[in-house]
């Protein structure tokens, strides 16, 4: 009991207890999240195996889709184990809730820059056609991943930094299924205005550049598409691009409910937080390799040859 009654939560148990008001459906609530957790891995894993086989598929746009299955897997094998012990076996003690907070938001954070540099793609593709294989390398593309991750750290890091210095007087009771950092920070007795601002500006300011910039994308993307002289070709062009508009809509969409029922906190109940956070974290990852996998002939075509090799094997 003392080390949970330490101010310090970077390195002390505390525990999670799930959605409050919800526990007699915690059985039921689990089995599509554990289901999205199964598809997020199976489909994630199945586009960067498609990727790294295949050597006519590992082209910058490409190259962004394995970054995004990358962060979405980890993400996945993060975050889910944990949750589903809280939501089956109650086994919500947790001995380093910072640590999995900064990792849970670390990697999902890049998501939003891989999604403007894939933006970014699609128009110099689009508008460009001629330059694309000079302006899009993968040197280029192996900057912005590093980029990505350093700004993501950048974002993060301060809410860890700003939930280690405050006092919780014993408070050890986290009403989340994960260590997420506003189910933290209203632990603390303390003031916490400053975590509240940063928390809903600070990430605000970066996604919203990263929207303004892919909306300025697309805008361009559509005024050339529409300049094109025949239907087939605009048609052929918008192919192009509707996978990846597809993955904009499901990560934006969640992540703006989920910001505001962060900003209307005191008529939202807790429970429709907690929901929100986590549709915010596994939709996406879930999604992402579906439409993909849906999308691209590539991607189709490798999992078949892989499908077919496994059967051959097992037979």
């Amino acid at each position: 009991m003392s080390a949970i009654n330490s101010t310090d939560i970077g390195s002390h148990l505390f525990i999670l207890l799930g959605i409050p008001g919800l526990a007699a459906a915690h059985i039921w609530i689990s089995v599509p999240l554990c289901c999205m957790c199964i598809v997020s891995l199976l489909g994630n894993t199945g586009v960067l195996v498609a990727i790294l086989m295949e050597q006519s598929l590992q082209q910058p746009v490409y190259l962004f889709l394995s970054m995004l299955a990358t962060s979405d897997l980890i993400l996945s094998s993060t975050m889910v184990p944990e949750m589903l012990l809280v939501l089956w076996f109650k086994a919500g003690e947790i001995a380093a809730c910072l640590t999995q907070m900064f990792f849970v938001h670390a990697v999902f954070a890049p998501e939003s820059a891989i999604l403007l540099a894939m933006a970014f793609d699609r128009y110099v593709a689009t508008c460009d056609p001629p330059r694309y294989r000079a302006v899009v390398t993968k040197p280029l593309v192996s900057r912005i991943g590093v980029a990505s991750i350093l700004r993501s750290v950048c974002v993060v890091l301060p809410f860890v930094l700003f939930l280690k210095r405050l006092p919780y007087c014993g408070h050890h009771i986290v009403h989340h299924t994960y260590c997420e950092h506003m189910g933290i920070a209203r632990l603390a007795c303390a003031d916490i205005t400053v975590i509240i601002v940063y928390g809903l500006i600070v990430p605000f300011l970066a996604i919203g550049l990263d929207i303004i910039f892919i909306a300025v994308s697309y805008t361009l993307i559509l005024r050339a598409v529409f300049r094109l002289p025949s239907r087939d070709a605009r048609r052929k062009a918008l192919r192009t691009c509707d996978s990846h508009f597809c993955i904009i809509l499901i990560f934006y969409i969640p992540a703006f409910f989920s910001f505001l029922s962060h900003c209307f906190g005191c008529s939202v109940p807790r429970h429709i937080h907690i929901l929100l956070a986590n549709l915010y974290m596994l939709v996406p990852p879930t999604l992402n390799p579906i439409i993909y996998g849906v999308k691209t002939q590539e991607i189709q075509a490798r999992w078949w040859d892989n499908a077919a090799a496994l059967t051959q094997v097992l037979l």
